[in-house]
């Protein structure tokens, strides 16, 4: 579907305040109802390409797959509305684990790769998750020595019999692996173990399932407290997949690469839903981020679109400088975190040969975008603005007070229609802080001109977002207080010139205790995850404070910036 400039409509009588098209209709479908219709259309064409492992399967295949791995977790004894976290990075078991619990309508629980111990407990406790999908490790982390220190019942219970005193809830563990050892079954297990009767019953399951069920909890940290689960919908992920992916003109001629993690909604929803709702090829070059796999990936595969932050593609470019490849397939892609510099967008829009690549904006409550560019915008619209309102939303920019700016005056943005989340799950307190009258209020402040292009100008909370990964202070600050030696902390990001932003702390200890960077930076090691990590530590005597006692972390923002420059002329 090729869109043009009338399908966005500009701001509404010179008001901070859009509405968007009408057009295409919203699709009330469920994920495997979306499922059914591309398998119909297009089942012998290519579904998924994992590069690092050579799994390639047509939808057909696919299909055959997720059947097997839904009757599994029916005879495991997972319903719908039970929850089920994945703790993997990309890998094809994960987009099997998406569809699988989607089609007998379980609540799939994305944990974050990089959690350690203290956040996956958090995360599964949090949501209740009745079972566990791992992989057996990822870079530096022991999946499931992690999951075994956790949880010590696995070594003296049998398979299904799990009852873990700090977790009551969780009852079975599933990893990767051919033999995980005593207690966890096998991903591979899970998936012979469905019979006539649990596949039989998957049909009766289709129409048990509604297109406003919770389908999805995708943990997003706050600036007042521990993460929160924000709670999607099948109708909340599905039409923005496919809105996403119209915006850049995606067809089932397409093959799009996808080195974004699938724990975000940038992988699993932009990129896997977005790609199946037009029957496209996904190709996954790897298990994380690699500048020299995706561009393999994108030659040998023949790559017409592809994925990324601003920081994978200036890592793509200095690759592409000291080994050309022959990119001549690429046409079309996102690139979304934060704003792109223009000399980068230029040189992916020549070397890259993505001249139709696209800026998105949104947040994970949102599921997740609002905004986006077209194909054919201009370059400077797609480096300094995040593109114009996406269908069936509404987005007001309003004043401390809740009211509607003028245009091209700075404000919060606020975003209303189909794709706000249902809540946060289990806490009511903090939906009701978030969602007033329908309007998810974002905590990001914009601006938006004449035309309707919208540009992110700051975060209203201090938000932090390193390398395309969104950073809350408050969940940091509260870790660190738990060091004995700690009384307070203070954390904010300051600007840096390959991640965007880098983490920084202020703490003061305890009066008479030594302490010093290094030691809080081991303390946080193995506990959170690498890129919480502060990157700068100083132990100060006292926090500049407003006269109401509230810290200015502007004040220390700009005294770091001071120190750290006078750091490197010393």
């Amino acid at each position: 579907m090729t869109l043009n400039h009338t399908d966005s409509a500009a701001p509404q009588a010179g008001t901070s305040h859009v509405t968007g098209p009408l057009w295409p209709p919203l699709k009330a479908v469920t994920i495997p109802q979306l499922f059914r219709e591309t398998l119909v259309a297009h089942g012998d064409r290519d579904a998924l390409v994992f590069c690092q492992t050579n799994q390639r399967l047509t939808y057909r295949e696919f299909d055959i797959a997720i059947d097997d791995c839904a009757a599994g977790l029916l005879a495991l004894g997972i319903e719908k509305g039970d929850r089920v976290g994945i703790w993997s990075p990309n890998r094809y078991e994960w987009v099997l684990t998406q569809f699988a619990t989607a089609r007998i309508g379980a609540i799939l629980v994305n944990i974050n790769p990089a959690y350690r111990l203290a956040e996956l407990e958090y995360a599964l406790t949090k949501v209740g998750c009745k079972a566990l999908i791992a992989a057996p490790s990822f870079k530096t982390s022991d999946y499931v020595g992690m999951i075994r220190t956790l949880l010590p019942e696995l070594a003296t219970r049998g398979e299904g019999r799990l009852h873990a005193a700090q977790m009551p809830d969780l009852r079975h563990v599933i990893v990767m692996q051919s033999d995980p050892g005593p207690g966890i079954l096998s991903f591979e297990a899970l998936c012979r173990m469905g019979g006539a009767a649990q596949h039989a019953e998957l049909n009766a399951i289709d129409g048990t399932l509604k297109p406003q069920d919770a389908i999805n909890i995708q943990f997003t940290s706050g600036t007042t407290g521990m993460p929160k689960g924000a709670t999607l919908t099948h109708f909340n992920i599905v039409n923005n997949a496919r809105f996403v992916t119209d915006r850049i003109d995606l067809t089932d001629e397409d093959r799009l690469v996808i080195p974004v993690p699938l724990y975000h909604c940038f992988g699993m929803v932009m990129g896997v839903l977005g790609a199946v709702s037009k029957g496209a090829c996904i190709v996954f070059p790897g298990e994380g981020f690699d500048p020299v796999e995706t561009l393999d990936a994108v030659a040998a595969e023949r790559g017409t679109a592809l994925y990324g932050v601003p920081t994978m593609f200036v890592a793509m470019l200095q690759e592409l400088d000291t080994n050309p490849r022959d990119l001549g397939s690429l046409r079309t892609g996102i690139m979304a975190g934060s704003l792109c510099p223009i000399e980068v967008m230029n040189r992916v829009n020549s070397d890259m040969h993505m001249t139709e690549v696209t800026i998105c904006y949104g947040m994970t409550e949102t599921s997740p975008v609002s905004f986006q560019s077209f194909t054919d915008d201009p370059t400077d619209k797609r480096c300094e603005t995040v593109g114009r309102i996406h269908p069936h939303l509404e987005v007001k920019v309003v004043d401390e007070a809740g009211n509607i700016v003028p245009i091209g005056e700075k404000g919060e943005l606020c975003t209303r229609g189909y794709s706000v989340m249902t809540g946060y799950w289990g806490d009511e307190d903090a939906t009701a802080r978030s969602i007033e009258n329908g309007w998810m209020h974002t905590g990001d402040l914009g601006v938006l001109d004449e035309d309707g292009f919208c540009t992110i100008v700051g975060r209203v909370k201090d938000m932090i977002i390193r390398g395309g990964e969104n950073i809350y202070p408050r969940e940091i600050e509260e870790f660190m207080l738990r060091h004995p030696k700690v009384i307070e902390v203070q954390v904010f990001g300051i600007p840096d010139d390959k991640f965007g932003e880098q983490v920084c702390a202020w703490v003061i200890a305890k009066p008479g205790e030594p302490l010093d960077g290094e030691t809080l930076r081991d303390f946080c090691k193995g506990q959170i995850a690498h890129y919480k990590i502060p990157k700068h530590v100083r132990v100060v005597t006292e926090l500049p404070m407003t006269v109401t006692g509230k810290p200015q972390k502007f004040v220390m923002r700009e005294k770091m910036v001071e120190m750290l420059e006078a750091e490197l002329v010393s």
